[in-house]
Formats: C-alpha cells, sequence, structure tokens
C-alpha cells in the first residue's frame, strides 16, 4: 500500500469544521427562488384536460383522471392531471407545454405526511397550502414548447381567383405537411369534436413520418370521401384543438387533403384492400351525396350489394350541385366516387324516386332502406315581389353553373342570407361580372357561414348589408328590380340566445339591380315519399326522426344527413352513412 492511500481518509476530516451546506431545521420557514419549482398548481377552468402534460411527462409521474363537476364539452376532455410525486421530478416539461398556460409550479417545496399516497394528487382540485402561492415556475411569455403558428396554406393570387372557378387553394407540399404536423401535441380533442370521430392524431403521425399509405387507410376506417373533406369539411375538430387556444389551431383538414393528394386514383385499391364477400342481401339508397355514398361504401365491404339511385345525370349530391367548383373541384369529387363505384356499388343515375321509380318497388324488392337527399326545397322569403322575374334561388344559380348554363343575372345581384350558399351565390355571381352584395337580417358575427367563406367574400370585394329586414321587390319602369328593406337594431330578449332584429320604424333603404338571390335555407323534399310510406315515418319540424342507429319508425327504412342532423354539413352526413350502414347491418343480422 502507497503511503498516499494510507493517509487518504484522514483528510476527509478537514471538512469537519468547514460551513455545512445543509439546512439544520428543514421544517422551519425557508422559502424558495421566486422561480423555483415547487409543487403544482393548475387553474381548472382554463385547463381543457388535453393530457400533453401527461404525455411529455418521462417520468409516468402524470395521470389524466376525471375530476367531480368539470363536464367533458367537445373542447374538454373532463379529465385533470394527477401528479404523483413518488415519481416526479421537477423538470417542468408538463408546464412548458401545457397548451392553455394553466399548469404551474409554486415555489413551496415543504410536505410532510405519513400516508405515501397521500403525495398523488390533483392541483387545483385538491386545496393545498401553496394553491394560492403566486410565485413559482410558469411559462415564459416569450418562449415555448409549442410552434404557435400555422404553416401559411399557398392559394391563388386575388385578383386571379375571382376572375375564374379554378381552385382557390393550392394545397400544402410535402416539406409544409410534414412541418404543420409536426406541431401536433396528440391530444385527441379533434377525435371527439369530430362528427365522424376520424383517427385525426394517427393519421397526423402518419404524415410526419411520411407513411401515406397508412395515412389513407386511416382516413377510410371512418371517412371514404377525405378528398372531398380535405376541401369543404366544415372543420369542428379545429375548434378543439388545443393548440389554438394560445396559437393558431392545426390545419386539420388540409392535412386530410394533402394525403390524398398525393396518392394516384389507380393505387388506392392496392392499399386499402378492401376485400369482401357477398352475403346475399341487397339494399337500396337513394342519394348520391355524402351521406349516401358513405353508406354505399360501408356496406358494400361488409359484403352488401348497394344499389344509389340519384335524380341527377352525376352523383355527388349537393357537394357537385351546391358547392362551386373553386372550392370542391369535381375531379377531386369524382377521385372519392370512382373508388366506391369501383368496389361495385351501382349507381342508377337520372332516376328520380317517386317517377322513374316508386319507393315502394324499393321497399319490397331490398332488403332495407337508406336515403340521404339533403335540403334541396329553398325557403320562401315570404315578401311582396319574390316570384317576379329575375328572382333566383342561390341553390338554382349554383345548380345552373355546374351543369354548364350560365344564369342571366345581369350586372349587379343582392343576395339575401348569411350561410354558405348565400356566399356561394354572392361570389359565383362576381365571376360571372357581376356587382354582389349580401343582405342578412342579423349581425355579421350572426352569420351560419364559415368564417372563412365570409373572409373571403369580404376579400373579392362581396359588399355586406346587415341588419337589414327584406320588405319587398318592384319591377323598375327599366325593367330592373327594386329591393326593399328596413334597416334593424338587435335587440335581447329574454330566454333567447342571441339578440334578434327589430325593424327601425320608418327606416326604409332600396336598391336597384339587375337580379335577387335568396338563399335564405332550406328545408327537405320528401315528395318521393308515398302517403303510404310517410304517415309510417316520424317527422320533428321538417327533419326525420331517427333513433341511434339512423333506423327511421318505419324499421326496415332508414335515413341521415341534412334531413335528420342539426348540423347540415358534409362531415356529419358522412358520419350518418357510416352509422346507418351499422345500424342496417344490425338489423339484417339480428
Amino acid at each position: 500500500m502507497k503511503l498516499k492511500d494510507f493517509l487518504s481518509p484522514f483528510y476527509v476530516w478537514k471538512r469537519a469544521f468547514d460551513k455545512p451546506f445543509t439546512t439544520r431545521k428543514p421544517l422551519e420557514e425557508r422559502p424558495g427562488a421566486p422561480r423555483y419549482r415547487g409543487f403544482h398548481q393548475n387553474d381548472m377552468v382554463k385547463c381543457i384536460g388535453c393530457g400533453s402534460c401527461e404525455a411529455i411527462c418521462q417520468n409516468a409521474a402524470i395521470d389524466m383522471v376525471p375530476v367531480q363537476d368539470i363536464e367533458t364539452t367537445l373542447t374538454d376532455s373532463g379529465l385533470r392531471p394527477q401528479i404523483d410525486y413518488g415519481r416526479c421530478c421537477w423538470c417542468a416539461l408538463c408546464v412548458d407545454i401545457c397548451t392553455t398556460g394553466s399548469l404551474k409550479m409554486s415555489n413551496e417545496y415543504i410536505w410532510i405526511d405519513t400516508d405515501p399516497e397521500a403525495f398523488r394528487f390533483v392541483p387545483g382540485a385538491e386545496s393545498k397550502a401553496w394553491k394560492d402561492i403566486s410565485e413559482g415556475y410558469a411559462q415564459h411569455d416569450n418562449y415555448t414548447l409549442l410552434n404557435l403558428d400555422r404553416i401559411e396554406m399557398p392559394v391563388m393570387p386575388l385578383n386571379e381567383s375571382k376572375k375564374s372557378f379554378l381552385e382557390i387553394v393550392k394545397g400544402y407540399s410535402k416539406d409544409e405537411a410534414i412541418k404543420e404536423a409536426q406541431r401536433c401535441v396528440e391530444c385527441g380533442l379533434c377525435v371527439a369534436s369530430c362528427p365522424a370521430h376520424m383517427d385525426i392524431p394517427d393519421y397526423i403521425r402518419a404524415i410526419r413520418e411520411d407513411d401515406l399509405n397508412e395515412a389513407i387507410r386511416l382516413l377510410y376506417d371512418t371517412n371514404p370521401m377525405p378528398a372531398t373533406c380535405g376541401r369543404i369539411c366544415t372543420h369542428l375538430c379545429e375548434d378543439a384543438c388545443s393548440i389554438g387556444v394560445k396559437g393558431d389551431p392545426l390545419a386539420i383538414r388540409w392535412l386530410k387533403r394533402y394525403i390524398v393528394d398525393q396518392i394516384d386514383d389507380s393505387d388506392f385499391k392496392n392499399i386499402l384492400k378492401d376485400e369482401f364477400k357477398p352475403n346475399g342481401k341487397k339494399v337500396a339508397i337513394i342519394g348520391s351525396g355524402p351521406g349516401g355514398l358513405s353508406a354505399a361504401y360501408y356496406l358494400v365491404t361488409a359484403g352488401y350489394s348497394v344499389t344509389i339511385y340519384e335524380s341527377s345525370k352525376l352523383p355527388g349530391g349537393m357537394i357537385r350541385y351546391g358547392v362551386p367548383e373553386y372550392r370542391m373541384p369535381y375531379d377531386q369529387l369524382d377521385q372519392d366516387i370512382n373508388y366506391i363505384m369501383e368496389l361495385g356499388v351501382e349507381f342508377k343515375l337520372g332516376n328520380r324516386i317517386g317517377t322513374d321509380t316508386q319507393f315502394s318497388e324499393l321497399y319490397n324488392n331490398y332488403d332495407a332502406v337508406f336515403f340521404s337527399t339533403g335540403l334541396s326545397d329553398p325557403y320562401k322569403m315570404a315578401i311582396e315581389g319574390e316570384d317576379l322575374p329575375g328572382v333566383f334561388s342561390g341553390l338554382q344559380i349554383l345548380d345552373d353553373v355546374t351543369k354548364g348554363i350560365k344564369p342571366e343575372i345581369g350586372n349587379s345581384v343582392v343576395v339575401i342570407g348569411g350561410g354558405n350558399v348565400a356566399m356561394d351565390a354572392a361570389r359565383t355571381a362576381l365571376r360571372l361580372g357581376a356587382s354582389s352584395t349580401i343582405i342578412y337580417r342579423r349581425r355579421e358575427e350572426d352569420m351560419p357561414a364559415d368564417a372563412e367563406e365570409i373572409l373571403e367574400a369580404h376579400d373579392e370585394k362581396v359588399e355586406f348589408i346587415t341588419q337589414a329586414i327584406p320588405l319587398k321587390i318592384e319591377k323598375s319602369d327599366n325593367g330592373k328590380l327594386r329591393f326593399y328593406w328596413n334597416n334593424a337594431k338587435m335587440i335581447a330578449k329574454e330566454g333567447d340566445s342571441r339578440p334578434s332584429p327589430v325593424a327601425i320604424e320608418g327606416d326604409f333603404q332600396s336598391r336597384e339591380v339587375d337580379s335577387v338571390i335568396s338563399a335564405i335555407g332550406q328545408g327537405g323534399d320528401y315528395a318521393f315519399l308515398t302517403p303510404e310510406f310517410e304517415s309510417k315515418i316520424k317527422f320533428k319540424r321538417g327533419k326525420v326522426v331517427l333513433n341511434a342507429d339512423c333506423q327511421t319508425s318505419e324499421p326496415k327504412i332508414f335515413a341521415g344527413g341534412d334531413i335528420a342532423n342539426p348540423t347540415a354539413d358534409a362531415i356529419s352526413a358522412i358520419a350518418d352513412g357510416h352509422n346507418a350502414a351499422r345500424g342496417i347491418d344490425k338489423f339484417l343480422n339480428k
């Protein structure tokens, strides 16, 4: 043994006279530094239960748990983080990743208890001594682990787009799509808010991993019209996106479009591998809109023989005949439809039920009938002069343009209404060379149209006149039309969810135009049903009443889409079609 080895232990003794670094009386008050990472706090109101804190925790110290009095909504999972201090290492990544900024850490660090289970608690739900301490660790205003800014979507220049019916949105490149997909924290709130409950986090992950074959398979699990929905979906999922609380919501709709845009039509069959054995049962579908097409896909892949009856010459329903091509290119709609045709679904086009084929024939010759005929009957304005020449419905204008007919609307139009049909009609009129004015009885913020449609209409210089109640239409001596309205003020009435327009006495306005386009809404047209069947099916306020399986009060008949659901959008119709297919399968296999 060397002398150094013998003497080394004695050197330790010199430390005995140094000032100790430990706290001699740890229970005496000794506050942490202002930014010390101590025990957690959570603002239960700001928190939406996205689970990003749980996902990032490398020690599995966080579990999302239900909490009393916290309700689950489309934008709140109803869960809150539970911290296990037996695992927590106080790294604060959970605070840094929090999408709402609700999670913080106080600077309190002393907690003594004889029960080890006590050190697993839900901050914000359980009252602790540090609950209201203001000092501690929180997200910095100018620093976040999240990318809050959406990748900008390339679009056609405005001076070009409003002159043609070419598609405005160009779509993401591969690099743009992957960067946008990298913003996702996979919280899953989007899944609950999507009417079709698409597996959004997983198909976005597939984009990040550049596995588009897996992505398209995930899309078709719940939505057989991804090219369509990638363009015109109302994207309720984005309203629930947790990234959108502090930044721009993820561009979920555009990412769905990106997947389909990268895959050639001819490759779908090889990728999806939809194989099925015919079961010998037949289902008739009335209407080839998103509801009918969705039902057809899920029924045919379950082995049913499916025939779609469509009154128009081309399939697609209101997607083709009610949405302008600058928003929904028809070749993309055809991509969705062609694959469903390829699987063996039969289409009887130009066949109007009630005229060319009777509903009773379908009822008697098929094992089940599903109808999803959309809202095709425009509402009347109930004002004097609405039957004059030069007064059109918004749907008529859009239908004519799709069929290649140029409507005779002249050089100036007013469009009555505030929904998507009104926006589409006004923007279509611009592309036909007319000046276009939207007149709406409520405020702009009350308009039911998609926010982006309203914004794009403004960008294209559509004029907006709001709080204007239509009064009458008269024929002018020069052959034009004079449209009259009464300016209104918004009055909040007890029991109403929003203020109502009330006419201002004597405050009248008028404008001379070439055409008036009414787009105040549509109802269902049930003329295809004989009185016998109409009496067997229950209706409420013009909508078909259905059970959870989209089954009507007549067991063999199912329905869905705009004629039944309150949202009246494509993705809800697709969800109804899928649900009805499951319901029909259950009904026929009792």
